[in-house]
């Protein structure tokens, strides 16, 4: 970020005086000498650590300002000025050579290069330690938590029907008759700056597993509704909510159950209102998920300006890019506990997306005081670029504020024993952020407690144009059959036949007429338009696996599905094999090979049809099946590509289904069909079930419905 001239008049006055004494190694540029120094050696030894590519960009940044402040300040004598801008020529020098080394420091030579939190606390700090005044708006830099509604959105902000009358309804908190605690004395650490050292910590890694201790599960479990059983390490998670811990970061893997153990852990803890802040990809997801653990729970699902939400709901679910204009009503509700999912996405502190959540977390905690509301970040990938993704977790949490930690974590610090100084400050300081409320289980460390393969549904919400036009043409289809059940009701045939044979008849004709011709709206082309309308959250889902339990194959039925994903995934950085049918055999087995040995390639993109037989995927324990197929088997064929001899994890599939569309009937008839082996095959004692295609029984279906 350019310095402006304004910038540089004003905050000449204060450093001048600072900077003129070079000879006795005073002002910035002696500073700026020894920390390009530490940042060359740091990238001798290999690729340069977060920490010092934050000091590096400070350099930079440090090192542009003072030759834009030396060549127009008029107070400088012109020895001065030269001896200043030699000075800086070696500093640059260094960092070009550096640049070179490490050539993933070039962009953060570039004046656009966006400044992180990390970058400009370490500025500031620098700046103090050069003597030299802070500039105005550096010392008025706003806590982004503080505003609730900023006032470049309080244009928007909306209040859905209901709401006001809510909050009437129950305007008295519960009184808090708890004495209030003592906060601990700090001392020792009165003056050193922390939350460098306690990422730091993180960084350095060592010290086992980052989970707090947990309690031992209850036996038996009567935490989960009647018919549904926890898992083990669910139960553990919420037992340790039923001890009293309010705040978690939750960074189990995808697969284990993360989701349920949110919902189950509001009920543990009496947190509602629950408001659920979530992707868009997972937000009809959440809705179901409340229901299915939680049944004696109201949730309500926050759509655009929210007309037709249910105001006396246990649980709202909105998604991040709507929060902005439900942040004055929000802030205000009562809200008694939050849930944050995927919160990597919050960990860019400037951001607008950001500063909506932390505003939101600090509102909760201020109508809540002496009282510790449920918070829970939740995320299998916590860390996506470097370990100051961390920050702003933290202070959803309530662990740490904009530049130390909070009084819960300062305190712990302090009776430790130890300072930055002490190389035995690192581990306990570790331990101590971990036992605030990080819980950390991998699929392996479970893998007893798991299924060897199961099929998690994952329903979409189609919002967009597109998913409109699926939705107009499905009731199209709907009445163009229900036209052709009331001509043959009305005719004669309509009084020899009952109306589930009239249903079948005419369901029966449209399927062989859409099987005959390709042309107009029927079952296939809509199921394919599905397809392509839900292809890009399927990717998006993908990638987000990818980066967190690494490999992931994906499935799709089409090629211009597998088209989109290729290219998305590239787009997000991510390298991609593909698998179709018009390989050859010899060029399929090559990327067959880079998918379970090259460690830099992170997602399969197949063919449904074309993959689903003799192709050995099992670096992989994670499938995205974006596209449904017509039968139970094809599915089971796709999946059992990566669940086969030698697969060390239990395998998860899981199936994007668009909510509210055909999609989700077809699913559950695809279910269905696969009684057929378990009683066939297996023994098992599963139900009987219709001989008819999942094709036809959709068309039933819509009927159905229609009628």
């Amino acid at each position: 970020m350019a310095t402006t001239t304004a910038t540089r008049q004003s905050s000449a006055k204060g450093r001048t005086g600072a900077r003129r004494k070079h000879s006795h190694n005073e002002g910035i540029i002696p500073l700026l000498a020894r920390a390009v120094r530490e940042v060359e050696a740091s990238a001798q030894r290999g690729k340069a650590t977060p920490a010092n590519r934050t000091k590096f960009h400070v350099i930079a940044l440090l090192m542009r300002e003072e030759r834009a402040r030396v060549k127009t300040d008029e107070s400088v004598s012109e020895a001065e000025r030269t001896e200043t801008l030699k000075r800086l020529d070696g500093v640059a020098a260094i960092l070009a050579k550096t640049a070179a080394r490490d050539t993933s420091l070039i962009t953060l030579l570039e004046p656009a290069a966006p400044i992180t939190e990390a970058t400009r606390l370490l500025k500031r700090k620098m700046l103090a330690q050069a003597g030299i005044e802070l500039p105005e708006e550096e010392k008025a830099a706003p806590e982004p938590a503080q505003a609730f509604v900023p006032p470049e959105l309080a244009e928007r902000q909306v209040e859905p029907a209901g709401v006001e009358v809510r909050m009437l309804a129950n305007p008295f908190l519960t009184p808090d008759l708890t004495p209030p605690k003592q906060p601990t004395p700090v001392v020792r650490l009165a003056n050193w700056e922390l939350l460098s050292p306690l990422l730091k910590a993180f960084e350095q890694g060592g010290g086992g597993s980052a989970c707090m201790e947990l309690p031992e599960p209850p036996v038996p479990d009567r935490l989960a509704p009647p018919g549904r059983e926890l898992m083990p390490h669910q139960a553990r998670f919420l037992a340790s909510v039923a001890e009293g811990h309010r705040s978690f970061l939750l960074a189990d893997e995808p697969g284990l159950g993360k989701t349920a153990q949110s919902v189950l852990a509001a009920s543990v803890a009496e947190s509602y209102p629950l408001l659920v802040v979530v992707p868009n990809v997972v937000k009809m997801n959440w809705a179901r998920e409340v229901e299915r653990w939680t049944p004696q729970r109201r949730v309500t699902v926050i759509h655009g300006d929210g007309d037709d939400i249910d105001a006396f709901a246990d649980v709202f679910v909105v998604n991040y890019d709507i929060l902005d204009r439900h942040l004055s009503w929000i802030s205000r509700f009562g809200f008694k506990g939050m849930v944050v999912d995927e919160a990597h996405m919050i960990k860019n502190v400037q951001s607008q997306r950001s500063r909506n959540v932390l505003a939101i977390a600090e509102s909760i905690r201020e109508r809540t005081p002496g009282v510790s509301p449920l918070l829970i970040a939740l995320t299998g990938t916590p860390l996506i670029n470097d370990i100051d993704d961390f920050r702003a977790i933290w202070r959803f949490l309530g662990w740490a504020g904009a530049d130390k930690p909070g009084p819960e974590l300062m305190a712990k610090l302090e009776n430790n024993g130890w300072t930055p100084a002490d190389p035995s400050f690192y581990p306990e300081a570790r331990q101590s952020v971990i036992d605030m409320g990080i819980v950390r289980r991998r699929k392996i460390d479970v893998a007893a407690d798991l299924p060897a393969k199961r099929v998690v549904d994952l329903p979409v919400e189609l919002d967009d144009e597109l998913g409109r036009g699926i939705r107009d043409a499905e009731a199209k289809l709907a009445r163009k059959l229900l036209d052709r059940f009331l001509a043959v009701k009305n005719g004669k045939l309509g009084e020899k036949l009952g109306d589930e044979a009239i249903i079948r008849m005419v369901c029966a004709q449209e399927l062989e007429e859409s099987n005959a011709s390709a042309d107009g709206m029927n079952v296939f082309t809509m199921v394919r338009q599905i397809g392509q309308a839900k292809a890009g959250l399927a990717v998006d889902y993908t990638a987000q696996l990818a980066r967190s339990v690494g490999k992931v194959v994906f499935f799709a039925k089409h090629v211009d599905v597998m088209d989109r994903a290729e290219a998305q995934l590239a787009e997000a950085g991510l390298r991609t094999v593909s698998i179709r049918g018009d390989q050859t055999a010899a060029f399929r087995q090559e990327q067959i090979d880079a998918f379970n040995k090259d460690d830099s390639v992170s997602v399969a993109v197949c063919s449904l049809t074309a993959a689903g037989v003799g192709v050995n995927l099992q670096a992989a324990s994670n499938v995205v099946l974006a596209e449904l197929s017509w039968t139970d088997a094809e599915q089971t064929q796709a999946i059992d590509r990566v669940h086969r001899i030698g697969q060390e994890e239990p395998v998860t599939a899981w199936r994007i289904i668009a909510a509210q569309t055909i999609d989700a009937k077809i699913a559950e008839l695809i279910d269905g069909k696969a009684g057929l082996a378990a009683r066939a095959l297996d023994g098992a004692a599963a139900p009987a079930e219709d001989e008819d295609s999942v094709q036809l029984r959709a068309l039933m279906e819509v009927l159905r419905s229609a009628l």
